[in-house]
């Protein structure tokens, strides 16, 4: 198994080229199995969820060329199964995506229930719903989601929660269904407008993405396209919280500001300066941290993504915060990892009190899923010592190079996976 092993203390400086949006990504090559022609999509993150989504839409038939690090052709016209394999599904949960691609396309979808990070409840039926309004009969057979229709039809849906992965997959699907479907109640985040746009651009009729009210008109047939997906906005925030907490002064790149705005006027409430610029952000940390209260909210609020990146900033701030999730029920479970490394913090029910401590210390931690874990790895950057982060496979599910990426910001990082590379890194660094 694959560790990061760290020696803190280093403050983060220079400049880091943020990926494509995994989110987005993810939403975008799924819905590109809805045209019989080519699609071509780029600055897509070379990321372990990317290439297992990758991998099941080749299992369904649909012809997957990999053209370099960041760009992939996909041609659904070959797909012959509409039943998409569970050892995908387990890997990723962004593979229920096939679903709203699927049904829309061949009015029939088989697939798994998902898997994914284990950070609490993220029911489905809200997709379910919009998949019966839109005219499908839908099952839970044998572990397995099955959707069919004779002839699906626009509707007027209302989601009773905000969910990103139910507007998309509803969206995908009624892009296909004749008629007008308005649908309300409908997430806002950018990775949305993003999917909504690359649907439009393949011959789509969806307005109003980016409001909580999305009016789609079906069309016939989707036709080819070549696309660029937007910048993430969750590594971009990972970066920043890491300049932050080791007090460095680092410049991300390739990002859309307006993305950042909530996780920019944290920074600048706990004393970091923040400059933006066309399409990049600098963050400096030239003093000790201080204390704020944060609440986790769908976008434009604080990303429920960009939770656990705060919190380890706020444990070395001054002061006492609280951290409040409302969104996952389960996302504290890095707590205890960040109390091994000296953090005073304590949850009760959806909140997290932090009492900010002078430092941290370097320790064995375990990556519980894949924000935590890259929030445990900015701890280990400004702790004291040696840390060691295992179950790093989370990590890799979304965040491209992280250790390459900071490693040119003077991070001392290195991805090892026997103990023998552990003691040479301890011999190299002293």
């Amino acid at each position: 198994m694959e560790q990061y092993i760290i020696k803190g203390g280093n403050p983060l400086v220079g400049e880091v080229d943020i990926a494509g949006a995994k989110n987005a990504a993810l939403a975008i090559l799924a819905a590109s199995i809805m045209a019989d022609e080519t699609i071509t999509i780029d600055n897509l993150p070379d990321v372990r969820d990317i290439n297992v989504l990758l991998e099941a839409i080749e299992g369904i038939g649909a012809i997957v060329n990999r053209v370099d690090r960041s760009t992939v052709k996909i041609n659904g016209s070959t797909i012959q199964n509409i039943s998409v394999d569970y050892e995908y599904i387990k890997k990723i949960r962004a593979s229920y995506y096939l679903l709203g691609a699927l049904l829309g396309k061949y009015r029939h979808a088989e697939v798994p229930l998902p898997g994914g990070c284990n950070i609490g409840s993220r029911p489905i039926d809200q997709h379910l719903k919009g998949f019966r309004a839109l005219g499908a009969d839908v099952d839970i057979l044998h572990g397995a989601i099955i959707a069919k229709s004779e002839s699906l039809h626009g509707a007027h849906i209302y989601l009773d929660v905000v969910s990103v992965g139910a507007t998309i997959n509803i969206m995908m699907a009624a892009a296909l269904s004749p008629g007008r479907t308005i649908l309300e109640n409908a997430a806002k985040e950018p990775h949305v407008v993003d999917v909504a746009n690359f649907l439009n651009s393949m011959g789509a009729n969806i307005k109003g993405a980016g409001t909580d009210v999305i009016r789609i008109k079906g069309v016939e047939k989707l036709h080819k396209t070549e696309y660029s997906i937007i910048p993430d906005q969750i590594e971009a925030g990972t970066f920043m919280f890491a300049a932050a907490a080791t007090g460095g002064d680092v410049t991300v790149r390739n990002v859309i500001p307006k993305h950042l705005e909530a996780t920019t006027a944290k920074l600048i409430e706990i004393g970091c300066e923040v400059e933006e610029f066309d399409d990049a952000v600098r963050v400096r940390a030239s003093k000790k941290l201080g204390r704020t209260n944060v609440k986790t909210l769908p976008y434009p609020g604080y990303p429920t993504d960009m939770q656990p990146q705060i919190t380890v900033a706020l444990s070395i701030a001054k002061g006492t915060s609280i951290v409040t999730e409302s969104i996952f029920e389960n996302r504290f479970k890095y707590a205890g990892e960040l109390a091994r490394m000296g953090a005073h913090i304590r949850v009760e029910g959806n909140s997290a009190i932090i009492d900010g401590v002078d430092r941290l210390t370097g320790a064995r931690v375990c990556a519980p899923d894949l924000r935590a874990g890259a929030a445990l790895v900015i701890a280990g950057l400004a702790a004291e010592g040696i840390t060691i982060v295992d179950d790093i496979v989370y990590i890799q599910r979304g965040y491209e190079d992280f250790e390459g990426k900071l490693r040119s910001l003077g991070a001392e990082i290195e991805k090892v996976s026997s103990e023998k590379e552990i003691r040479k890194f301890r011999l190299r660094v002293g």
